[in-house]
């Protein structure tokens, strides 16, 4: 089966601002991670994995980037207050923020058979994680008069299909979350955005999804195809940049028309 490679458009007005990506050690993360690296942008790294965050802080200092590691649990208050001062200290206040940390133990199956493990699980990786970091880093931008937020809902959270109900009810309270801190931060001059990718091929994705899987579900796309990594970076970049200026709070779907 043959892949597509999207063209990210380089952000001059970028250059040299200090911009956080949360969940940016693997997947569309880290595919953003290297977008605003390439556009000159500071990137601190954020997840779980220390080993994969290295990584990505590699692979940008090795292209002629500036990249910083920035392990945390976001799901974790303190871990994200801590992660916060040290990303201050090192290169002050963020001016770019992608809230994209994400996760989960849920899987899908009938209501009646959730475990308030899976369902608790799925609410604080998506939904609890985001709001941490909105809550970390939105008053330092509001203080400023300026900054750009981009966080991460999905299609699951747009329609009720094959993802877990958790998943889906966490990315649907991101999708609220984003307009709710939109016109809250509005005012201060800081824009606040979400992103809802459908079907997108990371590496985790790909691994589990064999050719035949993927072939089957292309009809469910007007343009043909499933989505790459790079596809949902491409919008990041741009609801960050100042070439979306007079847009906040809405939701985008990065979904190839499905």
């Amino acid at each position: 089966m043959t892949t597509h490679s999207s063209t990210i458009s380089l952000y001059p007005d970028l250059r040299g601002k200090v911009a956080l990506v949360t969940g940016g050690s693997r997947g569309i993360g880290a595919a953003t991670c290297r977008a605003l690296a390439a556009s000159g942008a500071k990137v601190a790294v954020n997840g779980r994995d220390e080993a994969a965050i290295q990584a990505v802080v590699a692979s940008i200092r090795d292209a002629g980037g500036q990249a910083m590691a920035a392990p945390a649990d976001c799901a974790n208050l303190a871990d994200t207050r801590r992660m916060a001062g040290e990303l201050r200290q090192a290169w002050g206040e963020p001016d770019l923020l992608a809230a994209f940390a994400g996760g989960g133990t849920g899987r899908p199956q009938p209501l009646g058979e959730i475990s308030e493990q899976d369902w608790r699980s799925s609410l604080d990786n998506n939904l609890t994680s985001t709001f941490f970091t909105l809550q970390c880093f939105l008053p330092g931008m509001m203080a400023r008069g300026a900054g750009s937020a981009v966080t991460m809902a999905s299609a699951g959270g747009r329609v009720a299909s094959g993802a877990p109900a958790g998943y889906g009810a966490a990315k649907a309270g991101v999708i609220m979350l984003t307009r709710h801190a939109a016109v809250e931060a509005g005012p201060a001059g800081v824009r606040v955005n979400c992103l809802s990718p459908s079907a997108v091929l990371t590496e985790r994705t790909a691994l589990r999804m064999p050719d035949a899987q993927r072939r089957a579900m292309l009809p469910a796309f007007p343009l043909g195809r499933l989505g790459e990594t790079d596809d949902v970076a491409a919008a990041a970049l741009f609801l960050l940049s100042s070439a979306s200026g007079w847009i906040t709070g809405v939701t985008l779907d990065v979904a190839g028309g499905g």
